[in-house]
């Protein structure tokens, strides 16, 4: 997969990767509530002495001020930039000479945290979580280099196929909702933000009523419980109230053509997708393998680069958020061949709208689906992420279990019901950045 717009994805996709990969056959999950109520799931791990903390809150970029995009991007690049007593460089080497990591991020729909540290700083590595979340510092001297650095990223994804392709397509497909706006901000809106906006976003945002706590290592649920206490017990109860608007996506047949003196094309494509909650999620998941998601396996992949050669990437993903959900896929080939790399994408929609799969392709489907998850998770970080992602879906804690049955349970004819619901060559919005021939914009 390539394109900024997947790799961005990846803070939900890390997150969305992770629960759809199948199941941990030995995973023990354990339900944790400290004294105070503050949850947390827990799987050990005592075989090296390393514990791995994941959180999230619900409430992302998405809640950005208008004119202030890029808030809870510049947010969580702050963070761990001093707290408490502790200034920037005292904050950061104390992390480097124990070897503990503390980083955040921002996503539309989450504000995030993952800590790693070994056992013997456990309550040190903790102790600047809450530092971090309950008394963050904002100097001036960081909040204006990390503004800066903000600032050249920017400046520097404006000549970038991907990053600007990205953006173009979400505000294309978003133009009234805040999914639509980017979620680093812009150049104007990244230089409005003022400590203010950043110490009153910590105060609303970061609350227990949104939090998600995922851990993985070596400590037990009898050390952990009070961890959560004197970590997260600080936080407000509550967050600010808020609320982002169900929509749907404007998938209307646009194609936006963005001039880039580039020797190859960008392309970036959606169709409507399918909620993460809906009950034909499985099947769609499994069509998107076939049709575009299972790399050289899959039928664009076979159709647009093994027989035309039209081009070096291609592929498609489902992206459920919060409030919406897209259907979304790229491509990158030479100029010149943009208008037949569109036309075989197309193609290929309308053959599965129409006949669906075949035995042996949702067979093979299946197989990988189900048999690919040792390969994917044997760091302590993204099980980490995926008890995170399991407790935010509502998964429940026997997901692990149940998942591979319900790959298993899809048949050809749920994937001919959810294709013709869910693909619409024509009405494809679609992005493209470089200089195509013969491809215009339309009106």
């Amino acid at each position: 997969m390539s394109g900024r717009l997947a790799r961005a994805v990846l803070t939900t996709a890390a997150l969305i990767l992770v629960l759809y990969a199948g199941p941990a056959q030995a995973t023990k999950i354990e339900r944790v509530v400290s004294p105070s109520g503050i949850e947390a799931w827990l799987v050990e791990d005592h075989l090296n002495p390393i514990i791995s903390l994941r959180l999230a809150f619900r409430g992302g970029g998405a809640l950005d001020p208008r004119g202030k995009e890029g808030l809870a991007n510049m947010v969580s690049t702050l963070l761990d930039e001093g707290a408490g007593d502790l200034d920037s460089k005292t904050f950061q080497q104390t992390l480097t000479d124990k070897s503990i990591t503390l980083r955040f991020d921002a996503a539309r729909d989450s504000f995030g945290a993952r800590v790693q540290t070994l056992t013997e700083f456990r309550d040190l590595a903790f102790d600047l979580l809450r530092q971090a979340m309950t008394m963050p510092r904002f100097d001036a001297e960081p909040v204006e280099r990390l503004r800066a650095q903000i600032l050249a990223k920017l400046r520097h994804e404006s000549e970038d196929a991907d990053a600007v392709a990205g953006k173009a397509l979400m505000a294309a497909l978003y133009p009234d909702h805040p999914y639509g706006r980017p979620t680093d901000g812009t150049l104007e809106s990244v230089a409005a933000i003022q400590v203010a906006d950043l110490r009153r976003f910590v105060k609303e945002r970061l609350a227990r009523d949104t939090l998600y706590i995922g851990v993985v290592g070596d400590i037990t649920a009898e050390q952990l419980a009070p961890l959560l206490d004197q970590t997260f017990g600080p936080l407000p109860a509550k967050a600010a109230p808020w609320q982002v608007p169900l929509t749907e996506p404007r998938t209307d047949g646009r194609l936006v053509v963005i001039d880039k003196p580039l020797k190859q094309s960008n392309i970036l494509f959606a169709d409507k997708g399918i909620m993460r909650n809906d009950p034909d999620f499985y099947a769609a998941f499994v069509m998107n393998h076939i049709l575009g998601g299972g790399g050289f396996t899959s039928r664009l992949y076979r159709e647009v680069r093994e027989k035309r050669g039209l081009a070096y990437s291609v592929y498609s993903y489902l992206h459920p958020m919060d409030r919406s959900a897209v259907y979304l896929g790229g491509a990158g080939t030479a100029n010149a061949r943009v208008s037949e790399t569109l036309n075989v994408v197309r193609d290929e929609w309308a053959k599965l709208a129409k006949d669906g799969v075949t035995e042996a392709e949702l067979t093979a489907a299946k197989q990988f689906l189900t048999g690919s998850f040792p390969l994917r998770f044997t760091a302590t970080e993204r099980i980490a992420s995926m008890l995170v992602g399991m407790q935010m879906e509502d998964l429940g804690m026997d997901y692990l279990d149940k998942r591979n049955g319900y790959i298993e349970a899809v048949t050809l004819d749920d994937i001919r019901r959810v294709a013709r619901k869910l693909l619409h060559p024509d009405d494809l919005t679609i992005v493209v950045v470089g200089q195509p021939k013969d491809v215009k914009q339309a009106p």
